[in-house]
């Protein structure tokens, strides 16, 4: 299996970061503004593109420390696959250690979604640090 891996460090504390992850305001500001998600274990969230939808089942939400989802229904390289958020406490704010993990091939859906997942990652930086992200479809625009 393969995996998407990124790290990167937010000036935000754990507490803000884990709420960007776990709730519907937080995830619409930084992913995408149609999203329908609750901060609860086992709960489906839906994050919707225009026309097309990914489905996420919340297996892990433990605060200020992890957010972990299956994928439920999206494009079929992604059903299956498991998204984790690990944070910890960092010198600067916190560190977010994210993993899209069960990949079947390195295939060119892969090396896509590798890139958008870092512009979708700068975007809830952005929304941790000033309050306002990039969710699509603006995650591609410069600041």
């Amino acid at each position: 299996m393969n995996n998407i891996w990124h790290r990167l460090v937010i000036k935000a504390s754990p507490e803000d970061v884990y709420k960007a992850l776990s709730t519907q305001e937080g995830l619409a500001g930084w992913w995408t503004p149609d999203t329908v998600a609750k901060p609860e274990t086992g709960s489906v969230a839906r994050f919707t593109f225009d026309d097309y939808f990914k489905e996420m089942k919340v297996l892990a939400l433990e605060p200020s420390k992890q957010v972990k989802w299956e994928v439920l229904k999206a494009v079929d390289e992604w059903i299956g696959t498991t998204i984790t958020f690990d944070l910890e406490p960092h010198k600067n704010g916190t560190a977010l250690f994210f993993h899209h993990d069960g990949w079947k091939d390195y295939t060119p859906m892969y090396a896509g979604c590798t890139y958008d997942w870092a512009m979708f990652l700068r975007s809830l930086r952005r929304l941790c640090e000033t309050g306002k992200g990039l969710a699509y479809p603006d995650q591609y625009k410069y600041e």
